[in-house]
């Protein structure tokens, strides 16, 4: 079959499960969100060579995506946020710092695991449950469809106009129109997303909120591919994974999304708890 016929009903297939189970219920948007992390821990288990602790890893991160119900107190939402911020912004000094700076020990591996990956899916299936008793489901939909308008438009400014290289050492392809062009189609997709009333939540419920979360996830989101990018080019492979077909692992579909998260994330309990 032709590859770009597979890579549209591979995306098509996710896009359709990603939205049916986040709309179809809190259980099944958990379930979904709990078998990508246990997917993502394995392919980055591959990437930083930690195979053999990999079931352990799993069994872990199994437990506490499928407690039976979640804790969103204010103060541990917040120690796990720090957590995951503290992790970003370690790998965004390795991102920026020429030269082989990851680490080699099994704990600093570990530690990026945690923050890098388990952390910030954690705080993906606590962002629709902040405030109490109500699931916002459409949080979680308008957060993916503006990081698709980024990933989509980015991508097609980039090619029509882009001239100027974004980060070259780690993405070649990526260019400063491509960012700025994602950034306004991202903006404006915000701005359609307030049209419909259905994305007017208890927090996020204004185009002024939502443009917030736009440029968040624009910024942190590019800045999370960059990072993926650079994993997978010290682990020598082009993709984390081959679970989709046409498109890779569950990391390269997910690499913005859960980079951007917790800075996604502060800013929601930000405008949760002074409103």
């Amino acid at each position: 079959m032709n590859e770009s016929i597979v890579r549209t009903l591979s995306g098509v297939v996710y896009i359709v499960l990603l939205i049916g189970a986040t709309l179809l219920s809190p259980e099944s948007f958990i379930l979904l969100f709990g078998i990508f992390l246990l997917i993502a821990i394995t392919e980055f288990c591959r990437l930083a060579n930690l195979k053999k602790a990999t079931p352990v890893i799993m069994g872990i991160a199994g437990l506490i995506i499928f407690a039976p119900y979640i804790t969103t107190d204010m103060y541990s939402n917040l120690l796990l946020n720090a957590g995951a911020l503290l992790i970003n912004i370690a790998l965004l000094f390795e991102l920026f710092k020429k030269g082989p700076n990851a680490p080699r020990d099994t704990m600093g591996k570990l530690a990026r695991l945690t923050g890098y990956v388990i952390l910030p899916f954690i705080l993906i299936i606590r962002l629709p449950f902040l405030i109490p008793s109500i699931y916002t489901p459409y949080i979680i939909i308008g957060s993916f469809i503006l990081i698709w308008t980024n990933d989509t438009f980015a991508y097609i400014v980039g090619k029509t106009m882009g001239k100027t290289k974004l980060f070259e050492r780690i993405s070649p392809k990526k260019t400063v129109e491509g960012f700025l062009g994602g950034m306004v189609f991202t903006i404006l997709g915000a701005y359609i997303l307030t049209r419909f009333d259905i994305f007017i939540t208890p927090v996020f419920n204004s185009f002024l909120t939502w443009i917030g979360a736009a440029i968040i996830l624009v910024i942190f989101g590019t800045l999370g591919d960059l990072v993926e990018s650079q994993l997978k080019r010290k682990a020598g492979v082009k993709d984390s994974g081959n679970i989709m077909p046409g498109h890779g692992g569950i990391l390269d579909r997910l690499d913005s999304i859960i980079f951007a998260i917790p800075f996604l994330f502060l800013y929601y309990q930000i405008l949760t708890y002074v409103s």
